[in-house]
C-alpha cells in the first residue's frame, strides 16, 4: 500500500496522518496474516514499541485494525477492510494453527450469528477456530 492510499485509510477512520502511524498501516498492509506487536516492532525499526502499541491502540478505537486474541502468543492486529471509524463490517473468524502457531484470516467465511440477550449491545466479536493449518497437516 502506498502512502497516499494509507493516508487515505486514515482519514477515512478520522484518524490524523502522521508519519509514525503511516508506517505502522504499512507494515500491517504488507502483512499476509495478523502481527503480533513483537512481530510489529521488529519489522518496524524506526519506531519504538511504545509509539507502535499507541498507534495500535488508537487504531483499535477507530475501528481501523481488528484486534485478535486467544491465538497463544498474545493480541495480534490486522487491518479492517471497512471504511468507518465507528464501527467494524468485515468481521470474519480467524483460524490459529496449533502447529506452526500461525493465525490466519477466514475472510468470505460469515460469523455466526449470536442472539444475545435483552439488554446486551455488542461492540466487537472475536471467533477463533484451533486447530491443524493444511500445511501442517502434510
Amino acid at each position: 500500500m502506498d502512502e497516499a492510499k494509507c493516508i487515505q485509510l486514515l482519514e477515512e477512520h478520522d484518524i490524523k496522518p502522521t508519519a509514525n502511524r503511516i508506517v505502522v498501516v504499512k507494515a500491517l498492509a504488507s502483512s499476509i496474516q495478523p502481527q503480533s506487536l513483537a512481530e510489529l516492532e521488529s519489522r518496524i525499526e524506526t519506531i519504538d514499541k511504545s509509539n507502535v502499541f499507541r498507534a495500535l491502540t488508537l487504531f483499535r478505537e477507530h475501528h481501523l485494525v481488528h484486534a485478535i486474541e486467544g491465538t497463544g502468543d498474545g493480541t495480534r492486529y490486522e487491518l479492517c477492510h471497512s471504511h468507518h471509524d465507528d464501527h467494524d463490517d468485515d468481521l470474519h473468524p480467524h483460524f490459529y494453527c496449533e502447529e506452526c502457531q500461525q493465525t490466519y484470516c477466514l475472510d468470505g467465511v460469515e460469523m455466526p450469528q449470536v442472539q444475545l440477550p435483552a439488554g446486551f449491545k455488542q461492540h466487537s466479536s472475536n471467533f477463533m477456530i484451533k486447530g491443524t493449518c493444511p500445511h501442517c497437516k502434510k
